[in-house]
């Protein structure tokens, strides 16, 4: 029965006894180390594992013997004969310190999920390092201009670079805290300090920031007065801002950001905000990959964090966040906005 269990897990189970012979394998270990990897066999021909030097698990670690107080063999990188990655850990079960070892158990796991992941932190790290060279570079060649030329430059032309660099070290300023942000949300220590607040005032004061620093047009439309939302009003804030600076960003003729009380049959009271452009709009089968980390699409720039983060704040205050088509053309993305304190319903 315990072997019929142990079939079931995901990653690969041998266990061989004091004789060096295999008691039990699993139904992922027979498929990575082959049909002849069976109970009865020596283990050390069961294990077919080599290193990209040739050399075997067996002869590396030597489970049966070396010094008498080994418990086990740590996790290391092996090659299948098919030559894929396979992660290896083994555990040496004696009587007491010195005594013979009476068991070895291994459990072997596929190496592509690791692979995954250091790739995508590697192109974290890429993309990262990119965001900040870009205006590290400016502010760098700024300063040393105004360092070697400080007695020809007149006043204009200091003040310009000074200003130039003044943007940039907001721009560093934003990605980094973007970046924290997006490390709160992954790990769940997001601090939110929700209350009633006024989304129309918030959206308003978002909505006339963006429209002075753009010739788009950035306008509101609210059907009524004073819609309250529980919020914490700096993340509400945050996120009706990468929702309009993306339409403006990435979308093409008005924008309009809308705010509307949601009707009786919504699963919650609260507020619906809308943000639509007239642009080409977002195609369904990209919608998905719109909100993941990084994601950017054509020449418009951006960190690729934007729609992210607004996700993430979104529902972390019970909410949730959807993009669909604008009717006549372009996106649409809304937000759905609790007015209550949704963490009465889910205590």
């Amino acid at each position: 029965m315990t072997h019929l269990w142990l079939d079931q897990l995901p990653d690969g189970v041998v266990i061989a006894d004091q004789h060096q012979r295999v008691e039990v394998v699993n139904a992922a270990a027979r498929a990575m180390l082959g049909e002849g990897a069976v109970p009865g066999q020596p283990l050390e021909e069961v294990l077919a594992l080599v290193d990209q030097h040739g050399a075997t698990w067996w002869e590396q670690n030597e489970p049966y013997g070396g010094l008498g107080i080994r418990s086990g063999v740590p996790e290391q990188s092996w090659l299948l004969p098919d030559g894929s990655e396979v992660l290896v850990l083994a555990r040496l079960h004696r009587a007491g310190p010195g005594a013979p070892v009476e068991q070895v158990a291994l459990t072997l796991r596929s190496g592509r999920g690791r692979a995954r992941l250091d790739r995508e932190r590697s192109d974290l790290v890429a993309t990262v390092a990119h965001e900040l060279r870009s205006p590290l570079t400016g502010v760098k060649g700024f300063v040393q201009a105004m360092l070697n030329r400080w007695d020809v430059l007149n006043d204009e032309q200091k003040k310009l670079m000074l200003a130039t660099v003044n943007a940039d070290a907001d721009r560093l300023s934003r990605l980094i805290a973007e970046l924290l942000d997006v490390a709160r949300l992954d790990t769940g220590r997001l601090s939110i300090y929700p209350r009633e607040v006024d989304a129309q005032v918030l959206a308003g004061r978002v909505v006339d920031s963006v429209a002075s620093a753009t010739a788009r047009t950035v306008r509101l439309d609210v059907d009524e007065p004073e819609l309250e939302i529980f919020a914490d009003p700096d993340k509400f804030t945050q996120v009706v801002t990468n929702l309009v600076e993306n339409a403006v960003r990435h979308g093409d003729g008005e924008v309009v950001v809308t705010l509307r009380r949601l009707g009786e049959g919504a699963e919650f009271p609260g507020v619906s905000l809308e943000v639509s452009d007239v642009g080409e709009g977002i195609p369904e089968a990209l919608r998905r990959r719109v909100l993941t980390k990084f994601w950017t699409q054509g020449s418009s720039g951006g960190s690729g964090l934007g729609m992210y983060i607004a996700h993430g704040l979104t529902r972390a205050h019970g909410g949730d966040l959807r993009i669909g088509d604008r009717e006549g053309g372009g996106a649409l993305v809304t937000v759905r906005w609790p007015s209550v304190d949704w963490r009465d319903h889910v205590r």
